[in-house]
């Protein structure tokens, strides 16, 4: 019983290592507070991590038998890590296709870019467009604002190809995006009273008007806006100061406590002349 509590917990230790350096990573780059919420990453978490800390070092603890031959037990365990590693490498893979790229303004909305929802060739148009913002595999999740192109056709088409369902939102449209700061005016314009936000119900609006006053915050006054997730459901509330317009808290639109999370950061604003 001892050597197979003893294989069960080395089993166990570096299992946890391998997730901690793989996953840990990601989250410190791109799926910090809100990204991990609005991508909906739980699921995949969950996967992994019965694969790999549950049901990889549980099955070395019932095979391991010091009867057994060591080339016999070395093979059985070998079969498990490598369903393990293929859990890690489908999590994996999973996290970085949908990473975070870019937090955006556009019109009347926040809402999360993730990098699987910008097409290859809107990426080679904004590295000959618009390279600033252009996305590179080493590219941070950044805040950014999205106005619809000066051309009229072009943002019509952009317009009616989103109404319609049939192409892509200029949210996912690098070589139109500009620095956060220049939509500020824009975003002033559109923030809400939390009472006057349609797309949140009674029971949401109750508890975030209590979470917004814990925190300081004013729930009658205009300094609200949605934020979507990439799916279009999971959606948040960004509270602003409405004086700097910097975003003071982030809430999760349940009834439930929510998660501690990191603070927002957001570009610095520029000084103008």
């Amino acid at each position: 019983m001892r050597f197979r509590f003893k294989a069960l917990g080395l089993h166990l230790l570096g299992s946890a290592c391998a997730l901690t350096l793989i996953l840990g990573g990601l989250y410190v780059g791109w799926y910090r507070w809100p990204g991990w919420y609005l991508s909906g990453v739980l699921r995949v978490l969950l996967i992994v991590g019965i694969v790999d800390l549950a049901l990889g070092p549980t099955l070395t603890g019932i095979i391991a038998n010091p009867r057994k031959p060591r080339r016999e037990l070395a093979r059985d365990i070998a079969v498990i890590v490598t369903v393990q590693i293929a859990a890690l490498i489908y999590g994996a893979a999973t996290l970085w296709q949908g990473r975070p790229l870019y937090y955006v303004f556009s019109v009347n909305s926040l809402s999360m870019v993730q990098a699987s929802d910008i097409e290859p060739g809107e990426i080679a148009l904004a590295r000959q467009q618009n390279p600033v913002f252009a996305p590179h595999w080493y590219s941070l999740p950044r805040w950014v604002w999205a106005p619809l192109p000066d051309n009229p056709q072009e943002a019509a088409k952009i317009v009616n190809s989103t109404v319609f369902g049939s192409g892509k939102d200029v949210v996912d449209m690098p070589r139109y995006f500009k620095p956060w700061d220049q939509g500020l005016p824009q975003l002033r314009e559109q923030l809400m009273r939390l009472d006057d936000i349609k797309q949140l119900n009674k029971a949401q609006k109750q508890s975030l008007t209590a979470r917004m006053s814990a925190d300081g915050l004013a729930p009658q006054q205009r300094n609200g806006l949605i934020m979507w997730g990439g799916d279009g459901v999971l959606r948040l509330l960004a509270a602003f100061d409405p004086v700097t317009l910097q975003i003071k808290a982030i809430l999760r639109p349940d009834t439930e406590p929510e998660l501690p999370h990191h603070p927002v950061t957001l570009p610095r604003r520029r000084a103008h002349s």
